[in-house]
């Protein structure tokens, strides 16, 4: 279904967000690393606890939700299946970032999560993590790296994304239940998102 021009009602208790896919079918040029003590680390299996910790950490204020609604077979069967990797963003034994990549599909790959906690915002530790991402991604024989982000992540993702190498290259609109209202995320979250009852 197409939307009409204009305004489109979105019923109390949803949210909407428009979701902007980029993708790169050549490796860009890499980016000089920034200062910082940053490392990358490789979580082989991770513990379901540690993900929701680490995915609730990046991602709460951006209304990161889907895997916070999975029981713990789905999660697993998700983060543990094969063609999936998981990586933390560490600093000072901390881990404080999230990079998730989907090799699933042959010939591409799509960055499924990535994010750096609040505290690293503006630090320099996203482009790092994009760097090592980017490395990781184009290490394969691969004609595509894809990514996806929408309007209730950090204002300037999308252009985070295209200085990395990406273009855009679709637009949605989703609509989803807000988080907030069924303690999925603490009603304090993504105050740039206001909650309609």
């Amino acid at each position: 279904m197409i939307l009409p021009d204009g305004h489109s009602e979105i019923p109390a208790g949803k949210i909407a967000a428009i979701v902007t896919h980029l993708e790169m079918t050549v490796r860009p040029p890499r980016r000089d690393d920034p200062p910082g003590d940053w490392r990358l680390r490789k979580v082989d299996h991770p513990t379901l606890d540690w993900y929701r910790d680490l995915y609730r950490r990046v991602g709460e204020e951006w209304l990161w939700s889907s895997r916070a609604r999975m029981n713990d077979e789905g999660l697993a069967a998700v983060i543990h299946a094969p063609g999936i990797e998981v990586y933390a963003l560490v600093l000072n034994g901390r881990d404080e970032g999230l990079l998730e990549l989907d090799f699933r599909e042959a010939g591409q790959c799509e960055l499924v999560y990535f994010g750096v906690s609040a505290s690293l915002i503006g630090s320099g530790a996203a482009r790092f993590l994009m760097n090592c991402a980017l490395d990781l991604a184009w290490s394969r024989d691969l004609g595509r790296v894809w990514v996806h982000t929408c309007t209730f992540d950090h204002p300037s993702a999308v252009a985070f994304y295209q200085r990395s190498g990406f273009r855009p290259f679709r637009r949605q609109i989703e609509i989803a239940d807000d988080p907030r209202l069924d303690g999925t995320v603490p009603r304090t979250a993504a105050k740039h998102v206001p909650i309609i009852e």
